[in-house]
């Protein structure tokens, strides 16, 4: 007997993708707790693992090599991610605030964002330095200063562990370079009082050997443009300056009404907070019953233990206790391919310690990047004839790479009775239908998509910009919309969460298109599915597809990839970062865009057909053929690496049959990408493309004539 999908009854929210979180992230993929939806907020899609920052620095490392990708690992433990900065947790309410998008609530929450730092307090750090961290902006500004010429000078603020190994990585980095380099280390008390005397004297005369001045109990006034002002007068040169003191927790825990210890979140021997459904592990939480020093080595060590008290907080198993080992094993990079290893007062150093210390680095960082495949389901030993086929090689895509393909759909809709009212005018190529009402004209479509991401909000403002694509390709105004949410099985309480996210997102969208949400309805079934029914008002007649001229130049909206970039995510192949500015350029607004192009002879967006399915599609409506210049055409970050792997939507190869013309592989395949929320694809008269194309990237749309139609038939591309 076919089982169906378990509900959903609890939410379980990671605050932060720090290295607690990551391991968490990897266990629960191999092990998920049934009817837990896991949500995990991270500012960004990626989190670096500060224990190869000074190899990066030094040269050692690429700058991917230190990124944690969390949406690959959020994908492989079935999580959504939301990106963004976390601004504040009301334990009465069970929300979590993230600025642009609706409270997140949680049944368990747990919090792992690491410290921030007070250097840019320093006067004039913030105008002349960057901070060691966050780790994206240190590194681009590091690298443009490396890759200068001339002699250098450098600078680090703090004394500790952190700072002595990125000044002797910078030290090395720059000599590696050639280039003449004033390195200096400055410390307002004594350098190095978290090592043993034996430890610091081997760090102090690495320093030596690398050229790094060392100036200890030394107080900064100010950091100038070309130099740091200490209080005594002195002045050291420094043109580069960075910071690894001053750690402190972030401002928006203090808000919290949790318990604090110097404004840490004071955490039981369980790690649970002074509210017993609020977690957090690493630098930001303080052990009450077992102080430790901030460390990445506690951070991993309480991974598994907060793995087990997550799931016993959502009632599966018992509660664990976390008992932090006495001292630790500290591995300082002494510039070089050499390093330190200290613990109970005995240190060794030389190439022998670096190459133990990158093993570690580098196994820690294998767990993130050596997921296990996830086998799917075997098939009944007895099933009927097809099944296998019919399934696939792997799983169905979601967004428009679900869609049915074009043959079955316009195969129906030719045997369909033509309409008997006269106030309905059909338009089937553009998907709506034309009506007069008391001689106002309206626009009416309707569109929905299987879900393509786990975050209910991420998805209701990609389904609401899909629907409204057929609107704004007719030049319509959006005036108003019912919606269609299907939910996969959950309780009463998640499905009110999830509801009021949908339904807020969605009003976010529509409203800001010129339309409001009138209505709808929703039901359950297997997985979330969100769409939308629209009508527009037409000020005149509307923009078809059977208007465009021999002649006309093309203009496109959007890059293309989403479909490639989806599928991919899905498998867990597509990088973080490629995936989060996909998203970013699918909820785009093409409102604007509608309104620059109300003179466009024919118009459409580009869906799930792909650029030459919609193309052909206008083509064949106005009787003519279309030139594409395959060069022009641009692309989403990530879709032509994918692509060239044989990363394909479920419908490519039902679009990829309407042009068979056309060569394959290369950027050719992308044509036939089924697109998300894609662009416009507009035929404008020839003499106006460049003016269009300018006002829509000054409106911000990265828009540009990708070809021009002419008198022959079909597709070609310009050679």
């Amino acid at each position: 007997m076919h089982q169906p999908p378990l509900p959903l009854t609890r939410d379980l929210v990671l605050i932060g993708g720090g290295h607690t979180h990551a391991l968490v992230l990897r266990k629960w993929g191999m092990n998920p707790l049934p009817g837990a939806r896991v949500t995990v907020i991270n500012p960004g899609p990626t989190a670096p693992y500060s224990g190869m920052l000074p190899g990066f620095v030094a040269g050692h490392y690429k700058r991917p090599e230190l990124d944690i990708d969390l949406v690959r690992l959020a994908r492989f433990a079935g999580a959504r991610v939301i990106l963004g900065p976390v601004e504040g947790i009301d334990p009465e309410r069970r929300q979590v605030h993230v600025p642009g998008r609706p409270p997140v609530a949680f049944d368990v929450a747990s919090v792992n964002v690491g410290i921030t730092s007070d250097m840019p307090a320093l006067p004039g750090f913030a105008e002349y330095a960057v901070p060691a961290k966050p780790l994206g902006p240190f590194a681009l500004h590091w690298a443009g200063y490396l890759a200068g010429t001339g002699p250098a000078s450098v600078a680090v603020i703090g004394g500790g562990v952190a700072g002595v190994e990125l000044v002797m990585a910078m030290a090395h980095a720059l000599r590696a370079k050639g280039r003449v380099a004033q390195v200096t280390l400055i410390d307002n008390a004594s350098a190095l009082t978290a090592t043993g005397d034996k430890a610091a004297t081997t760090i102090r005369q690495s320093m030596a050997d690398l050229g790094v001045e060392l100036l200890e109990n030394a107080n900064i006034s100010r950091v100038e443009k070309d130099q740091i002002v200490l209080d005594d007068g002195r002045e050291v040169p420094a043109t580069f300056v960075t910071g690894a003191a001053g750690a402190r927790p972030y401002d928006w825990i203090a808000q919290t009404g949790l318990e604090l210890h110097n404004g840490y979140i004071r955490v039981t021997d369980h790690l649970q907070s002074s509210v017993p459904t609020i977690f957090a592990a690493g630098d930001c939480a303080h052990l009450s019953e077992n102080p430790r020093p901030k460390a990445g080595v506690y951070a991993v060590r309480e991974a598994p233990v907060l793995f087990d008290n997550l799931r016993a907080a959502l009632g599966a198993g018992q509660m664990r206790k976390y008992q932090p080992q006495k001292d630790y094993l500290k591995l300082v990079s002494l510039g070089g391919k050499s390093a330190l290893a200290e613990r109970f007062g005995t240190s060794f150093s030389g190439p022998l310690m670096w190459k133990w210390k990158n093993h570690i680095d580098q196994s820690f960082m294998n767990n993130f990047s050596d997921l296990p495949s996830m086998a799917r389901p075997s098939l009944p030993r007895l099933h009927a004839a097809g099944l296998q086929e019919a399934l696939g090689e792997k799983p169905m895509c979601g967004g428009c790479g679900a869609k049915v393909g074009s043959g079955a759909l316009q195969a129906t809709l030719a045997d369909l009775p033509a309409p008997i009212r006269a106030d309905i005018t059909p338009l089937p190529g553009d998907d709506a239908a034309l009506l007069t009402t008391g001689g106002a004209r309206q626009v009416m479509t309707s569109d929905h998509l299987r879900g393509v991401t786990n975050d209910p909000v991420l998805m209701a403002r990609i389904a609401a910009v899909h629907a409204l694509g057929d609107i704004w390709a007719m030049g319509a105004t959006p005036q108003a919309a019912t919606s269609t949410i299907i939910l996969p099985r959950m309780s009463p309480e998640l499905q009110h969460r999830t509801m009021a996210e949908i339904m807020a997102a969605a009003t976010e969208v529509i409203r800001d298109a010129g339309a409001e949400i009138v209505g709808g309805h929703s039901s359950m079934g297997d997985e979330m599915t969100i769409g939308f029914t629209l009508t527009g008002l037409c000020e005149q007649d509307p923009i078809t597809l059977s208007g465009a001229h021999p002649g006309d130049a093309l203009i496109l909206t959007k890059p293309l990839g989403s479909g490639v970039l989806m599928a991919a995510e899905m498998a867990g192949r597509a990088e973080g970062h490629w995936v989060a500015e996909a998203y970013r350029q699918i909820v785009h607004s093409q409102g604007e865009a509608s309104r620059i192009l109300a003179a466009a002879h024919a118009m459409t967006d580009v869906t799930g057909f792909g650029l030459a399915g919609h193309l052909l599609g206008m083509c064949e409506a106005s009787d003519c053929g279309a030139t594409l210049d395959l060069d022009a055409i641009p692309l989403m970050a990530g879709a032509l690496e994918l692509s060239a792997q044989g990363v394909r939507s479920t419908i490519f190869n039902e679009n990829r049959s309407l042009a068979p013309e056309l060569p394959s592989g290369d950027k050719v395949d992308l044509l036939f990408d089924p697109q998300t929320a894609g662009g416009l694809l507009a035929a404008v008269p020839s003499d106006q493309a460049n003016r269009l194309c300018e006002k829509l990237r000054h409106a911000g749309y990265p828009a540009i004539v990708i070809g021009h139609l002419s008198d022959t038939p079909g597709l070609r591309l310009q050679s």
